[in-house]
C-alpha cells in the first residue's frame, strides 16, 4: 500500500458537507469528492455533547486532530480510512447541528461565533494520508486502526471485511436509530444500533439456526442483494419472545432468545399462563436469578438450577444437623435418614457435617419452603442421588 501526506483546511473538508440525521452519519465532503462514511465504516458515535464538542474545543484552542487516512478510491474520489468521526463532528458543527460553550459559558453555534474564531477553525489544518492499494491491503490496515481511541468492536470489524450489498442493506435495517423497532427490539437485544450490536444479534441467531458462525455466514452472503432470511429470522424470534411472554422485564434483554427460540419454539405454550408463572417466580423470594425464570417456564419448569434458588443458612444447617445427630444417636442409626433405611455398612454411619448437604424434604419446585421446618441433612451421595424427587 502507497501513502503520501497532504495537508487540507476545514474549509476544504467541509465544502458540500452532507449530514444525514435518520442514519446518523456524515456522507460526503471535499465538494462531493470524499465519501466520509462508506459502508465498511462504524456509525457515527460522536453526537454525545462530549465527544464532538472535544473535537471543535481542540480547534479553537489549536489543537492538532491528528492523523487522518483517506483511501484513495481514484485520482479524483477519496474514502475515509480514519478519521470519520472527526471530520463529521466538524461537518456537523459548521453546519450548525450542535453547539459548543464560549468562555461566559454560553451555548454559541457555529454562526454566532465570533469572526475570527469561525475563521479560526476554517482555516485549521488537518494533515491527511492518502492510501493506495489493494481492497484486501485497505481492510488490513482499517482493521488495525483505532479511531479516536475507541477501538472497533467485533461486528464493525466483520462490516468492514464483508463490506458490500450484504452489509450495506443489514446496517440499514439494524444499525438506522430510527428504525421504529429499535424500541421493541430493545426489549432483549442488548446494546445500540450504532455500534452494530443489533445487527451482532441478528446475525448471530441466524447463523446459529444453520450451524454457522456469523463471520461464516457473512462470508458466504456478502454479495446477496437482499438480506430476506436475516430479516425474516428475527423477526420470527421477536415475535415468538413477545407472543409467549406478556409481560416484559428488564432481566428478559440480552438472553439467548436465538438458542431459546431453536430449541422450545416448536411448543405449544399459554401466554397467561406464562404470565402467571412469571409474576409467581418473580414474586418468589427463594429465586434469587430472574434471568432464569424464562428458560425454566420454557423447559416445563423442571430445571430449578436455572432459578438459583436459595439455598439454607449455615445456621440453619448446623440446627438442623445437631438435632438429626442426636436423634440417630439415641435410635442406633445413621443422622442421614436415607442410610438409616438402608441395608449397607451406612445404616449406623454418624456422618460429619461437611460430608452432609441440606436438602429440601419437600422439593421448592412443588412447594417447599427454604425454612428449618422444610430442611434435613443428608450425606452427599444421597442428596445428589435424590435430585428434585
Amino acid at each position: 500500500m502507497n501513502t503520501t501526506l497532504e495537508k487540507y483546511t476545514v474549509r476544504e473538508i467541509v465544502d458540500g458537507f452532507v449530514y444525514n440525521e435518520l442514519e446518523g452519519k456524515g456522507l460526503f465532503g471535499l465538494s462531493g469528492k470524499l465519501t466520509i462514511q462508506p459502508e465498511y465504516q462504524r456509525n457515527y458515535i460522536y453526537a454525545d455533547g462530549k465527544k464532538d464538542v472535544a473535537v471543535i474545543d481542540s480547534l479553537l484552542k489549536g489543537y492538532p486532530l491528528g492523523l487522518i487516512y483517506f483511501n484513495d478510491v481514484d485520482d479524483a474520489h477519496f474514502e475515509v480510512l480514519d478519521g470519520q468521526q472527526r471530520i463529521t463532528s466538524v461537518g456537523r458543527f459548521t453546519t450548525g447541528k450542535f453547539a459548543v460553550k464560549d468562555e461566559s459559558g454560553r451555548e454559541q453555534l457555529f454562526s454566532s461565533l465570533p469572526s475570527d474564531k469561525q475563521t479560526k477553525i476554517m482555516d485549521s489544518e488537518l494533515l491527511i494520508y492518502h492510501c493506495r492499494g489493494e481492497e484486501s491491503e485497505i481492510k488490513e490496515w482499517f482493521k488495525t486502526i483505532n479511531i479516536a481511541g475507541i477501538s472497533l468492536n467485533e461486528q464493525e470489524l466483520l462490516n468492514a471485511i464483508y463490506s458490500g450489498a450484504f452489509v450495506t442493506l443489514a446496517k440499514a435495517e439494524f444499525s438506522n436509530s430510527g428504525n421504529a423497532n429499535i424500541q421493541k427490539w430493545s426489549a432483549y437485544v442488548s446494546g445500540s444500533a450504532n455500534r452494530q450490536e443489533f445487527l451482532a444479534t441478528a446475525l448471530e441467531w441466524v447463523a446459529a439456526s444453520k450451524g454457522l458462525n456469523k463471520e461464516n455466514y457473512m462470508a458466504a452472503h456478502r454479495h446477496d442483494n437482499n438480506i430476506t432470511e436475516l430479516r425474516a429470522y428475527f423477526t420470527s424470534v421477536i415475535d415468538w419472545i413477545s407472543g409467549v411472554f406478556l409481560d416484559v422485564e428488564s432481566e428478559m434483554r440480552g438472553l439467548e432468545w436465538g438458542r431459546l427460540y431453536e430449541e422450545y419454539h416448536a411448543n405449544a405454550y399459554n401466554p397467561t399462563a406464562v404470565s402467571d408463572s412469571v409474576q409467581r417466580l418473580y414474586a418468589d423470594p427463594y429465586v434469587k436469578s430472574h434471568k432464569g425464570i424464562y428458560e425454566y417456564i420454557l423447559g416445563g419448569e423442571t430445571d430449578t438450577k436455572l432459578l438459583d434458588v436459595r439455598v439454607f443458612d449455615e445456621a440453619t444447617k448446623k440446627a438442623v444437623y445437631t438435632q438429626q445427630t442426636m436423634a440417630a444417636k439415641t435410635d442406633g442409626v445413621s443422622n442421614c435418614s436415607l442410610c438409616a433405611v438402608g441395608h449397607d455398612a451406612n445404616k449406623r454411619k454418624i456422618w460429619d457435617l461437611k460430608d452432609m448437604d441440606a436438602d429440601h424434604v419437600t422439593a421448592w419446585s412443588k412447594g417447599g419452603a427454604t425454612s428449618i421446618e422444610n430442611c434435613e441433612m443428608l450425606c452427599k451421595s444421597h442428596n445428589r442421588a435424590k435430585g428434585n424427587r
